[in-house]
């Protein structure tokens, strides 16, 4: 069953739109991890009301920290302690889509980051949105991942950029699921319809 990590390249990039389309594309289960903030209207709510499928199953989050900091901030906030190692996966026989929190490299305590999530048989999905210092962001992202051996795959978030998305795919090599174009709103129907889109590219994951 495949194991799909899904992160960003900064916060507010789309992750959260992104795994539900792949989460619906392969009636995958969804988890995040960790959640900081938004307690009454978390990611894990937010997917669960864009999912068409009966068969995608919401795991609970091993952290649910009260502010909306980076996750060693909000931890040390409500007095916890967030260790990488420690934060067990889900059990289930369906696919999983975990979504990170922030960028790759937000740290989870003195020593750990999101990275450090991600186990060596995930398939690493990053997703990019178009602003100034993405290109940037984007290629540092890929780059921690292709040396630490992972296998990655692109989304891109927003308008159409060719000069932006060209460049990037050009210096990475990295396999393109696909661009969630900038919509007015995202429901069911619209997560459905790029889950359509997706799936063929999804499945040779």
């Amino acid at each position: 069953m495949k194991r799909i990590f899904v992160t960003g390249i900064s916060t507010e990039v789309g992750k959260t739109m992104a795994s539900a389309i792949i989460a619906e594309a392969l009636e995958a289960d969804y988890w995040k991890p960790i959640q900081a903030g938004e307690l009454e209207n978390t990611d894990s709510h937010k997917v669960a009301e864009l999912i068409s499928n009966a068969k995608t199953k919401i795991h609970k989050s091993a952290f649910e920290l009260t502010s909306p900091m980076s996750p060693h901030a909000a931890a040390e906030v409500d007095a916890v302690e967030i260790v990488a190692h420690k934060i067990q996966e889900p059990e289930t026989e369906n696919h999983l889509v975990i979504e990170g929190a922030g960028g790759l490299l937000v740290p989870l305590n003195a020593e750990d980051t999101i990275l450090d999530m991600i186990m060596p048989n995930y398939q690493v999905v990053v997703v990019s949105r178009h602003y100034l210092g993405s290109i940037n962001h984007t290629l540092l992202t890929i780059n921690w991942l292709q040396m630490k051996g992972y296998d990655v795959a692109l989304i891109f978030s927003g308008d159409k950029n060719p000069h932006i998305e060209n460049i990037i795919l050009h210096k990475t090599g990295v396999s393109l699921i696909g661009r969630i174009e900038e919509e007015a709103s995202f429901d069911k129907a619209t997560i459905k319809k790029y889950a359509d889109l997706f799936k063929g590219v999804l499945e040779t994951l």
